[in-house]
């Protein structure tokens, strides 16, 4: 029946476009498909990080030395800022909201809740609402993220507050955390990498 067909087509369409859903536009690549440079950063990416190419890093791929580069860079971003790991989480997970980055949200939620973050305060990100009941350097993080990543900037009272409790490094390493995330959001989202079938999706917002 018409109808029928027409209904597939739709459900094709929204499958295509909704991220996190079907279609892995880079799935990864077998070993005896890979270049002798993909190759070489495969063993790279197994000595460094004790595991295969992964996630992210699996559509990053197919420019080694970009993901190369992108594993040494997350390295510290993830492991080693001197921020503490509830407040990186934190800044993560309020990253892939803005991104609607589902790879991302799957992998950070429960890592976050593990280290501390009220389930509470990551509900109300994945919703899109200011958290209450948050700590002060909570609402610091929730405030300086949402305005870098809504307005492009950070307002001066918001920057001096960040000076004042985390130092330029600290506010360098939460800049350097949004934009790692950032990137590797626009990187999932454009392969549209996967999560595992029964994963709780972000909602998505109009934009």
């Amino acid at each position: 029946m018409k109808w029928c067909a027409a209904l597939v087509m739709v459900m094709v369409l929204i499958a295509g476009t909704v991220p996190g859903m079907a279609q892995d536009r880079m799935p990864p690549i077998p070993a005896e498909k890979q270049t002798p440079e993909q190759k070489k950063a495969a063993e790279a990416f197994r000595a460094n990080r004790k595991q295969e190419v992964f996630g992210p890093f699996v559509p990053l791929f197919r420019s080694p030395e970009v993901m190369l580069r992108a594993m040494a860079l997350g390295d510290y971003l993830r492991y080693r800022t001197v921020l503490p790991m509830k407040l990186n989480e934190f800044i993560i997970l309020i990253t892939a909201r803005q991104w609607t980055q589902q790879y991302e949200w799957f992998v950070h939620h429960p890592i976050a809740l593990k280290e501390g973050l009220s389930p509470e305060t990551a509900k109300a990100v994945a919703e899109g609402r200011r958290p209450s009941g948050m700590s002060g350097d909570e609402e610091l993080i929730y405030d300086f993220c949402t305005e870098l990543l809504k307005n492009q900037s950070v307002s001066d009272a918001t920057y001096a507050r960040s000076i004042a409790r985390f130092g330029e490094q600290g506010t360098i390493d939460m800049v350097g955390v949004v934009a790692y995330y950032t990137f590797q959001s626009m990187v999932l989202n454009t392969a549209r990498t996967p999560v595992p079938a029964g994963t709780t999706l972000l909602p998505l917002f109009p934009h």
